[in-house]
């Protein structure tokens, strides 16, 4: 380690500068998957729900800053923006929102295979195979720019 962590923010290397084209594609996939999540009826608040929840648990401060106002774009409420993290602690979110919830996070965990596949079959009877394989790919697309977000140390402005 050289120093402290944020000690000097100019030796990060940010990927998206350092591999524009890289990045480039990275942009474009996850445009295709939002289309896909439209196409399969996930509506535009869902889909930055699973966005912040994934970022919760990866603790991507960047990404937690961005998706938060994007929910608040997509008309999600603050108050269920604050309790997302103990979602399964309250009533406020519907029964597809909760597969969708648990289903990212089962991704984000990698559970275990028995308790994957519980949380799987569960998702499926409640969203459907279009609407599971979208919130699949939301939740795995936020991942990966998680993993790009924190590796590049991107600063929360």
């Amino acid at each position: 380690m050289n120093g402290p962590v944020g000690a000097d923010r100019r030796r990060h290397v940010f990927l998206d500068k350092a591999q524009p084209a890289t990045y480039k594609a990275a942009a474009a996939w996850a445009q295709e998957v939002g289309d896909a999540a439209e196409a399969a009826g996930i509506s535009r608040a869902l889909v930055e729900l699973v966005n912040l929840r994934v970022s919760q648990l990866n603790g991507c401060a960047y990404c937690l800053d961005l998706h938060h106002k994007l929910a608040l774009e997509a008309g999600e409420s603050e108050r269920r923006i604050a309790v997302l993290p103990a979602w399964q602690e309250t009533d406020l979110f519907t029964e597809q929102e909760r597969a969708a919830l648990e289903l990212a996070e089962a991704i984000t965990r990698l559970l275990e295979p028995v308790e994957r596949l519980y949380v799987e079959d569960m998702a499926r009877a409640v969203l459907g195979d279009q609407a599971y394989s979208a919130v699949a790919w939301i939740a795995i697309t936020m991942n990966a720019f998680n993993r790009i977000s924190i590796t590049s140390h991107h600063p929360v402005r």
